[in-house]
Protein backbone atom coordinates (compact mmCIF):
# COMPACT_ATOMS: atom_id res chain seq x y z
CA UNK A 1 0.00 0.00 0.00
CA UNK A 2 1.59 3.24 -1.04
CA UNK A 3 2.15 6.20 1.07
CA UNK A 4 -0.59 7.90 -0.41
CA UNK A 5 -3.27 5.38 -0.43
CA UNK A 6 -2.65 5.77 3.65
CA UNK A 7 -3.59 9.43 3.38
CA UNK A 8 -7.11 8.78 2.52
CA UNK A 9 -10.19 9.42 4.87
CA UNK A 10 -11.08 5.95 4.88
CA UNK A 11 -8.18 4.33 5.68
CA UNK A 12 -7.14 6.65 8.53
CA UNK A 13 -10.70 6.27 10.05
CA UNK A 14 -9.90 2.02 9.65
CA UNK A 15 -6.30 2.73 11.17
CA UNK A 16 -7.15 5.44 14.04
CA UNK A 17 -10.18 2.55 14.95
CA UNK A 18 -8.13 0.33 15.15
CA UNK A 19 -5.49 1.88 17.66
CA UNK A 20 -8.53 2.97 19.64
CA UNK A 21 -9.63 -0.78 20.05
CA UNK A 22 -6.00 -2.09 20.65
CA UNK A 23 -6.28 0.44 23.49
CA UNK A 24 -9.57 -0.11 24.75
CA UNK A 25 -8.25 -4.18 25.21
CA UNK A 26 -5.27 -3.29 26.71
CA UNK A 27 -7.00 -1.25 29.33
CA UNK A 28 -9.77 -4.07 29.64
CA UNK A 29 -6.88 -6.57 30.24
CA UNK A 30 -4.61 -4.15 32.68
CA UNK A 31 -8.69 -3.80 34.80
CA UNK A 32 -9.12 -7.30 35.29
CA UNK A 33 -5.09 -7.96 36.07
CA UNK A 34 -6.03 -5.26 38.90
CA UNK A 35 -8.74 -7.44 40.53
CA UNK A 36 -6.86 -10.83 39.74
CA UNK A 37 -8.04 -12.32 36.74
CA UNK A 38 -7.60 -12.76 33.49
CA UNK A 39 -8.29 -9.48 30.85
CA UNK A 40 -9.65 -10.83 27.19
CA UNK A 41 -6.61 -10.58 25.55
CA UNK A 42 -4.90 -13.49 27.72
CA UNK A 43 -8.76 -15.73 27.27
CA UNK A 44 -8.25 -15.48 23.48
CA UNK A 45 -5.28 -16.71 23.61
CA UNK A 46 -5.21 -19.41 26.02
CA UNK A 47 -8.04 -20.46 23.70
CA UNK A 48 -5.44 -21.16 20.73
CA UNK A 49 -4.13 -24.60 22.93
CA UNK A 50 -6.76 -24.81 25.84
CA UNK A 51 -10.58 -25.78 25.66
CA UNK A 52 -12.75 -23.00 24.07
CA UNK A 53 -15.35 -21.40 26.55
CA UNK A 54 -17.37 -21.50 23.40
CA UNK A 55 -16.83 -24.14 20.37
CA UNK A 56 -19.76 -22.67 18.63
CA UNK A 57 -19.13 -19.48 18.80
CA UNK A 58 -15.65 -19.91 17.53
CA UNK A 59 -16.99 -21.78 14.60
CA UNK A 60 -19.56 -18.78 13.66
CA UNK A 61 -16.66 -16.65 13.61
CA UNK A 62 -14.89 -18.84 11.21
CA UNK A 63 -17.88 -18.88 8.80
CA UNK A 64 -18.25 -14.97 9.31
CA UNK A 65 -14.56 -14.93 8.05
CA UNK A 66 -14.94 -17.28 5.23
CA UNK A 67 -17.49 -15.25 3.39
CA UNK A 68 -14.51 -13.57 1.75
CA UNK A 69 -13.21 -16.83 0.31
CA UNK A 70 -14.42 -19.09 -2.56
CA UNK A 71 -16.35 -22.43 -2.17
CA UNK A 72 -13.07 -24.09 -3.02
CA UNK A 73 -11.39 -22.40 0.10
CA UNK A 74 -14.04 -22.49 2.49
CA UNK A 75 -14.07 -26.74 1.88
CA UNK A 76 -10.28 -26.57 2.96
CA UNK A 77 -10.83 -24.07 5.33
CA UNK A 78 -13.71 -26.22 7.06
CA UNK A 79 -11.70 -29.58 6.71
CA UNK A 80 -8.51 -27.75 8.41
CA UNK A 81 -10.69 -26.55 11.66
CA UNK A 82 -12.41 -30.05 11.70
CA UNK A 83 -8.94 -32.04 11.33
CA UNK A 84 -7.29 -29.83 13.82
CA UNK A 85 -10.24 -30.27 16.36
CA UNK A 86 -10.00 -33.95 16.17
CA UNK A 87 -6.10 -33.71 16.98
CA UNK A 88 -6.86 -32.10 19.95
CA UNK A 89 -10.05 -33.86 20.99
CA UNK A 90 -7.88 -37.14 21.03
CA UNK A 91 -5.02 -35.73 23.03
CA UNK A 92 -7.87 -34.41 25.86
CA UNK A 93 -9.22 -37.51 25.82
CA UNK A 94 -5.78 -39.13 25.81
CA UNK A 95 -4.83 -37.29 28.85
CA UNK A 96 -8.68 -36.77 30.61
CA UNK A 97 -8.48 -32.89 30.03
CA UNK A 98 -11.57 -30.62 29.62
CA UNK A 99 -13.09 -31.36 26.29
CA UNK A 100 -14.48 -28.66 24.36
CA UNK A 101 -14.50 -28.06 20.56
CA UNK A 102 -13.46 -24.91 18.66
CA UNK A 103 -9.82 -24.48 18.37
CA UNK A 104 -9.58 -25.78 15.12
CA UNK A 105 -11.45 -22.87 13.72
CA UNK A 106 -9.28 -19.99 15.68
CA UNK A 107 -6.05 -21.87 14.22
CA UNK A 108 -7.66 -21.26 10.29
CA UNK A 109 -8.77 -17.71 11.46
CA UNK A 110 -5.21 -17.00 12.58
CA UNK A 111 -3.42 -19.00 9.46
CA UNK A 112 -5.91 -16.87 7.09
CA UNK A 113 -4.21 -14.00 8.63
CA UNK A 114 -1.21 -14.85 8.33
CA UNK A 115 -1.39 -15.81 4.51
CA UNK A 116 -3.01 -12.77 4.03
CA UNK A 117 0.35 -10.33 5.89
CA UNK A 118 2.97 -12.94 4.30
CA UNK A 119 0.85 -14.14 0.50
CA UNK A 120 -1.25 -11.46 -0.75
CA UNK A 121 -0.99 -7.53 -1.42
CA UNK A 122 -3.15 -4.91 -2.59
CA UNK A 123 -6.99 -5.39 -2.23
CA UNK A 124 -6.71 -9.20 -2.20
CA UNK A 125 -4.88 -8.00 1.23
CA UNK A 126 -7.47 -5.68 2.30
CA UNK A 127 -10.51 -8.31 1.47
CA UNK A 128 -9.28 -11.16 3.34
CA UNK A 129 -7.82 -9.01 6.31
CA UNK A 130 -11.55 -7.64 6.64
CA UNK A 131 -12.90 -11.51 6.66
CA UNK A 132 -10.36 -12.55 9.47
CA UNK A 133 -11.06 -8.80 11.46
CA UNK A 134 -15.46 -9.90 10.86
CA UNK A 135 -14.53 -13.11 12.78
CA UNK A 136 -12.21 -12.06 14.98
CA UNK A 137 -14.25 -9.20 16.23
CA UNK A 138 -17.15 -11.45 16.87
CA UNK A 139 -14.75 -13.50 19.33
CA UNK A 140 -12.51 -10.50 20.52
CA UNK A 141 -16.70 -8.78 21.23
CA UNK A 142 -17.79 -11.89 23.74
CA UNK A 143 -14.27 -11.47 25.85
CA UNK A 144 -14.64 -8.28 26.35
CA UNK A 145 -17.96 -8.04 27.34
CA UNK A 146 -16.85 -11.21 29.93
CA UNK A 147 -14.34 -8.41 31.39
CA UNK A 148 -16.84 -5.59 31.73
CA UNK A 149 -19.31 -7.62 33.72
CA UNK A 150 -16.37 -8.13 36.18
CA UNK A 151 -15.47 -4.80 36.09
CA UNK A 152 -19.07 -4.11 37.22
CA UNK A 153 -19.58 -6.51 39.62
CA UNK A 154 -15.96 -5.19 41.17
CA UNK A 155 -16.40 -1.19 41.22
CA UNK A 156 -20.02 -0.81 41.70
CA UNK A 157 -20.35 -2.16 45.51
CA UNK A 158 -24.36 -1.34 45.34
CA UNK A 159 -27.40 -1.77 43.04
CA UNK A 160 -30.18 -0.08 41.77
CA UNK A 161 -33.08 -2.83 41.74
CA UNK A 162 -35.55 -1.76 44.26
CA UNK A 163 -36.10 1.80 42.36
CA UNK A 164 -36.49 -0.72 39.27
CA UNK A 165 -38.69 -3.26 40.61
CA UNK A 166 -40.65 -0.38 42.50
CA UNK A 167 -40.62 1.00 39.16
CA UNK A 168 -42.17 -1.84 37.47
CA UNK A 169 -45.06 -2.22 39.15
CA UNK A 170 -46.42 0.67 36.37
CA UNK A 171 -45.77 -2.58 33.67
CA UNK A 172 -47.30 -5.11 36.17
CA UNK A 173 -44.08 -6.83 37.16
CA UNK A 174 -44.07 -9.00 33.99
CA UNK A 175 -40.58 -10.81 35.24
CA UNK A 176 -42.78 -12.27 37.93
CA UNK A 177 -45.71 -13.28 35.90
CA UNK A 178 -43.94 -14.86 33.29
CA UNK A 179 -41.62 -16.42 35.37
CA UNK A 180 -44.73 -18.22 36.83
CA UNK A 181 -45.76 -18.84 33.35
CA UNK A 182 -41.99 -20.44 32.62
CA UNK A 183 -41.74 -22.67 35.96
CA UNK A 184 -45.39 -24.22 34.73
CA UNK A 185 -44.21 -25.48 31.20
CA UNK A 186 -41.52 -27.62 33.60
CA UNK A 187 -38.28 -28.65 32.25
CA UNK A 188 -39.01 -29.01 28.54
CA UNK A 189 -40.07 -24.95 28.45
CA UNK A 190 -36.88 -24.15 30.65
CA UNK A 191 -34.48 -26.00 28.26
CA UNK A 192 -35.73 -24.65 25.03
CA UNK A 193 -35.48 -21.05 26.38
CA UNK A 194 -31.95 -21.74 27.93
CA UNK A 195 -30.71 -22.89 24.76
CA UNK A 196 -31.77 -19.88 22.99
CA UNK A 197 -30.47 -17.27 25.62
CA UNK A 198 -27.53 -18.95 25.68
CA UNK A 199 -26.79 -19.40 21.82
CA UNK A 200 -27.98 -15.81 20.50
CA UNK A 201 -24.42 -15.06 19.09
CA UNK A 202 -25.33 -18.02 17.13
CA UNK A 203 -28.38 -17.12 15.60
CA UNK A 204 -26.79 -13.85 14.77
CA UNK A 205 -24.06 -15.44 13.02
CA UNK A 206 -26.68 -17.35 10.69
CA UNK A 207 -28.48 -14.16 9.93
CA UNK A 208 -25.25 -12.36 9.47
CA UNK A 209 -23.65 -14.90 7.06
CA UNK A 210 -27.24 -14.20 4.59
CA UNK A 211 -26.34 -10.69 4.62
CA UNK A 212 -23.21 -11.13 3.65
CA UNK A 213 -23.43 -14.36 1.07
CA UNK A 214 -22.82 -12.26 -1.88
CA UNK A 215 -19.12 -10.98 -0.33
CA UNK A 216 -16.80 -13.03 -2.22
CA UNK A 217 -18.48 -12.77 -5.51
CA UNK A 218 -19.05 -9.24 -5.27
CA UNK A 219 -15.56 -8.62 -3.60
CA UNK A 220 -16.67 -6.28 -1.13
CA UNK A 221 -19.11 -6.09 2.26
CA UNK A 222 -22.82 -4.79 2.73
CA UNK A 223 -22.62 -0.89 3.09
CA UNK A 224 -24.42 -2.10 6.90
CA UNK A 225 -25.30 -5.36 8.12
CA UNK A 226 -26.02 -7.41 11.39
CA UNK A 227 -22.48 -7.36 12.79
CA UNK A 228 -22.07 -3.79 13.31
CA UNK A 229 -25.27 -3.70 15.22
CA UNK A 230 -24.07 -6.19 17.69
CA UNK A 231 -20.50 -4.94 18.47
CA UNK A 232 -21.95 -1.32 18.82
CA UNK A 233 -24.58 -2.71 21.22
CA UNK A 234 -22.05 -4.74 22.93
CA UNK A 235 -19.95 -1.42 23.01
CA UNK A 236 -21.93 1.03 24.32
CA UNK A 237 -24.17 -1.30 26.65
CA UNK A 238 -22.05 -1.68 29.29
CA UNK A 239 -21.08 1.90 29.94
CA UNK A 240 -24.81 1.92 31.33
CA UNK A 241 -24.35 -0.41 33.41
CA UNK A 242 -22.03 1.42 35.31
CA UNK A 243 -24.16 4.42 35.42
CA UNK A 244 -27.56 2.37 35.90
CA UNK A 245 -25.75 -0.97 38.06
CA UNK A 246 -28.91 -3.41 38.19
CA UNK A 247 -28.50 -7.65 38.79
CA UNK A 248 -31.69 -8.20 38.34
CA UNK A 249 -35.06 -10.09 40.07
CA UNK A 250 -33.45 -13.75 40.57
CA UNK A 251 -30.80 -12.32 42.99
CA UNK A 252 -32.20 -9.21 44.09
CA UNK A 253 -35.31 -10.73 44.77
CA UNK A 254 -35.10 -14.28 44.79
CA UNK A 255 -32.79 -17.72 46.24
CA UNK A 256 -29.86 -16.98 43.95
CA UNK A 257 -28.91 -13.61 45.50
CA UNK A 258 -28.57 -15.66 48.98
CA UNK A 259 -28.15 -13.03 52.08
CA UNK A 260 -27.39 -10.28 49.87
CA UNK A 261 -31.27 -10.24 48.60
CA UNK A 262 -34.03 -8.35 49.85
CA UNK A 263 -36.31 -11.46 50.36
CA UNK A 264 -36.93 -14.45 48.63
CA UNK A 265 -39.76 -13.23 46.33
CA UNK A 266 -39.33 -14.04 42.90
CA UNK A 267 -41.84 -15.17 41.04
CA UNK A 268 -44.11 -16.06 43.69
CA UNK A 269 -44.55 -12.46 45.26
CA UNK A 270 -43.82 -9.39 43.90
CA UNK A 271 -41.79 -6.73 46.01
CA UNK A 272 -44.40 -4.34 48.18
CA UNK A 273 -44.32 -0.73 48.14
CA UNK A 274 -42.13 1.38 49.81
CA UNK A 275 -39.35 3.65 49.24
CA UNK A 276 -36.51 2.34 46.82
CA UNK A 277 -32.98 3.10 48.29
CA UNK A 278 -29.66 1.09 46.98
CA UNK A 279 -28.58 -1.80 48.26
CA UNK A 280 -25.04 -3.44 48.34
CA UNK A 281 -24.59 -6.76 46.86
CA UNK A 282 -22.08 -9.22 46.53
CA UNK A 283 -18.85 -8.62 44.41
CA UNK A 284 -19.34 -11.30 42.04
CA UNK A 285 -22.75 -10.96 40.28
CA UNK A 286 -22.45 -8.80 37.03
CA UNK A 287 -24.77 -5.04 37.14
CA UNK A 288 -25.77 -6.54 33.79
CA UNK A 289 -29.55 -5.22 33.73
CA UNK A 290 -29.78 -1.92 32.39
CA UNK A 291 -31.02 -1.93 29.70
CA UNK A 292 -31.00 -5.55 28.32
CA UNK A 293 -28.67 -6.32 26.15
CA UNK A 294 -30.18 -9.72 25.14
CA UNK A 295 -33.17 -7.81 23.84
CA UNK A 296 -31.45 -5.84 22.73
CA UNK A 297 -29.54 -8.33 20.49
CA UNK A 298 -32.44 -10.09 19.49
CA UNK A 299 -34.24 -6.96 18.29
CA UNK A 300 -31.27 -6.16 16.17
CA UNK A 301 -31.54 -9.54 15.12
CA UNK A 302 -35.45 -9.16 14.41
CA UNK A 303 -34.83 -6.23 12.37
CA UNK A 304 -31.99 -7.72 10.01
CA UNK A 305 -33.58 -10.29 9.32
CA UNK A 306 -36.70 -8.91 7.72
CA UNK A 307 -35.51 -8.71 4.59
CA UNK A 308 -34.44 -12.28 4.77
CA UNK A 309 -36.74 -15.25 2.75
CA UNK A 310 -39.84 -16.46 5.02
CA UNK A 311 -38.17 -19.11 7.21
CA UNK A 312 -34.95 -16.34 8.06
CA UNK A 313 -38.26 -13.87 8.96
CA UNK A 314 -39.83 -16.63 10.90
CA UNK A 315 -36.59 -17.59 12.90
CA UNK A 316 -36.05 -13.80 14.03
CA UNK A 317 -39.65 -13.52 15.04
CA UNK A 318 -39.16 -16.94 17.32
CA UNK A 319 -35.65 -15.72 18.69
CA UNK A 320 -37.03 -12.14 19.56
CA UNK A 321 -39.86 -13.68 21.16
CA UNK A 322 -37.78 -16.58 23.19
CA UNK A 323 -35.17 -14.07 24.19
CA UNK A 324 -37.83 -12.29 25.87
CA UNK A 325 -39.70 -15.03 27.54
CA UNK A 326 -36.22 -16.08 28.75
CA UNK A 327 -35.04 -12.93 29.79
CA UNK A 328 -38.37 -12.41 31.88
CA UNK A 329 -38.82 -16.09 32.68
CA UNK A 330 -35.30 -16.92 33.92
CA UNK A 331 -35.38 -13.47 36.21
CA UNK A 332 -32.48 -11.52 34.77
CA UNK A 333 -34.44 -8.64 33.51
CA UNK A 334 -37.26 -6.48 34.60
CA UNK A 335 -39.94 -5.17 32.54
CA UNK A 336 -38.71 -1.92 32.69
CA UNK A 337 -34.90 -3.17 31.16
CA UNK A 338 -36.89 -5.00 28.13
CA UNK A 339 -38.54 -1.64 27.16
CA UNK A 340 -35.23 0.09 27.64
CA UNK A 341 -33.32 -2.29 25.56
CA UNK A 342 -35.72 -2.33 22.72
CA UNK A 343 -35.02 1.67 22.48
CA UNK A 344 -31.74 1.41 22.65
CA UNK A 345 -31.50 -0.87 19.55
CA UNK A 346 -33.20 1.60 17.35
CA UNK A 347 -31.50 4.13 18.34
CA UNK A 348 -28.03 2.69 17.57
CA UNK A 349 -29.24 1.15 14.41
CA UNK A 350 -30.53 4.18 13.18
CA UNK A 351 -27.18 6.25 13.62
CA UNK A 352 -25.46 3.26 12.12
CA UNK A 353 -27.78 3.72 8.98
CA UNK A 354 -27.58 7.42 8.86
CA UNK A 355 -23.41 7.05 9.59
CA UNK A 356 -23.48 4.73 6.28
CA UNK A 357 -25.99 6.76 4.37
CA UNK A 358 -25.38 10.42 4.95
CA UNK A 359 -26.60 12.04 7.79
CA UNK A 360 -29.81 13.82 7.39
CA UNK A 361 -33.02 15.59 8.99
CA UNK A 362 -34.93 12.30 9.29
CA UNK A 363 -32.37 10.16 10.78
CA UNK A 364 -30.69 13.10 12.83
CA UNK A 365 -34.47 13.63 14.89
CA UNK A 366 -34.73 9.76 14.87
CA UNK A 367 -31.66 9.41 16.74
CA UNK A 368 -32.01 12.27 19.31
CA UNK A 369 -35.08 11.33 19.71
CA UNK A 370 -34.21 7.96 20.71
CA UNK A 371 -31.80 9.04 22.52
CA UNK A 372 -34.28 11.50 24.44
CA UNK A 373 -36.47 8.41 25.32
CA UNK A 374 -34.14 6.01 26.49
CA UNK A 375 -32.39 8.76 28.89
CA UNK A 376 -35.95 9.89 29.92
CA UNK A 377 -36.34 5.93 31.01
CA UNK A 378 -33.34 6.20 33.10
CA UNK A 379 -34.42 9.38 34.87
CA UNK A 380 -37.71 8.22 35.76
CA UNK A 381 -36.65 4.77 36.43
CA UNK A 382 -34.54 6.33 39.14
CA UNK A 383 -36.06 9.38 40.79
CA UNK A 384 -39.74 8.67 39.56
CA UNK A 385 -40.65 5.20 40.80
CA UNK A 386 -43.01 5.57 43.58
CA UNK A 387 -44.85 7.63 41.52
CA UNK A 388 -44.80 5.28 38.87
CA UNK A 389 -46.02 2.43 40.74
CA UNK A 390 -49.20 4.11 42.47
CA UNK A 391 -50.31 5.50 39.24
CA UNK A 392 -49.72 2.57 37.16
CA UNK A 393 -52.91 2.70 34.71
CA UNK A 394 -51.08 6.12 33.77
CA UNK A 395 -47.29 5.37 33.69
CA UNK A 396 -48.02 1.98 32.89
CA UNK A 397 -49.20 3.10 29.30
CA UNK A 398 -46.85 6.14 28.79
CA UNK A 399 -43.95 3.68 28.97
CA UNK A 400 -45.50 1.80 26.11
CA UNK A 401 -46.54 4.66 24.51
CA UNK A 402 -43.12 5.97 24.15
CA UNK A 403 -41.56 2.74 23.14
CA UNK A 404 -44.07 2.37 20.57
CA UNK A 405 -43.52 5.57 19.70
CA UNK A 406 -39.52 5.13 18.97
CA UNK A 407 -40.82 1.56 17.38
CA UNK A 408 -43.09 4.02 14.80
CA UNK A 409 -40.35 6.39 14.10
CA UNK A 410 -38.20 3.90 13.50
CA UNK A 411 -40.34 2.03 10.46
CA UNK A 412 -41.13 5.49 9.08
CA UNK A 413 -37.85 6.93 8.82
CA UNK A 414 -36.39 3.36 7.16
CA UNK A 415 -39.28 3.17 4.77
CA UNK A 416 -38.37 6.98 3.82
CA UNK A 417 -34.65 5.83 3.47
CA UNK A 418 -35.68 2.74 1.14
CA UNK A 419 -37.15 5.16 -1.13
CA UNK A 420 -34.28 7.52 -1.93
CA UNK A 421 -30.70 6.55 -2.91
CA UNK A 422 -27.96 6.34 -0.61
CA UNK A 423 -26.71 10.65 0.11
CA UNK A 424 -22.74 8.39 -0.40
CA UNK A 425 -22.64 6.17 -3.05
CA UNK A 426 -20.58 3.57 -2.46
CA UNK A 427 -17.08 3.96 -4.32
CA UNK A 428 -15.55 0.48 -3.98
CA UNK A 429 -14.58 -1.04 -7.12
CA UNK A 430 -14.99 -4.90 -7.79
CA UNK A 431 -11.88 -6.66 -6.45
CA UNK A 432 -9.97 -9.41 -7.66
CA UNK A 433 -10.22 -13.23 -7.14
CA UNK A 434 -8.16 -14.02 -4.14
CA UNK A 435 -6.67 -17.38 -3.92
CA UNK A 436 -5.43 -19.23 -0.27
CA UNK A 437 -3.71 -21.93 -2.25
Amino acid sequence: MTFAAWREPRTILWATAGVVALAFFVMLEIAARHYGMPGPITNQAKEVIFAPKSGPLLYGSMALMMVVLTWRQRFIAAGVAVGIDVVFWLVRWAVDAKMMFGNGALWVILGCAVIAVTRRTGRERVLLLKGVGLGLLLVAGRKTGDTWLLITSKTRPTVLDQYVAIADHALGNPSWVVGRIVKATGPVGDHILDYVYIQLAVAAVVVALYQLRNVASERRFPRHHLVRTFLVIGLLGPGIYMIFPVVGPIFAYGADGSHWAVADLWPNTAPVLSAPQHMPFDEITPRNCMPSLHTAWATAIFIHSRKGPRILRYAGTFWLIATLGATLGFGYHYGTDIIAGVVFTLTIEAALRSLERGWDRSGTQLVAYGAAVFTAFLLSYRYLPMEMAEYPWVFGPLLILAMASVIYGYVRTTKLWESEKPRIPSARQPEPQLELV
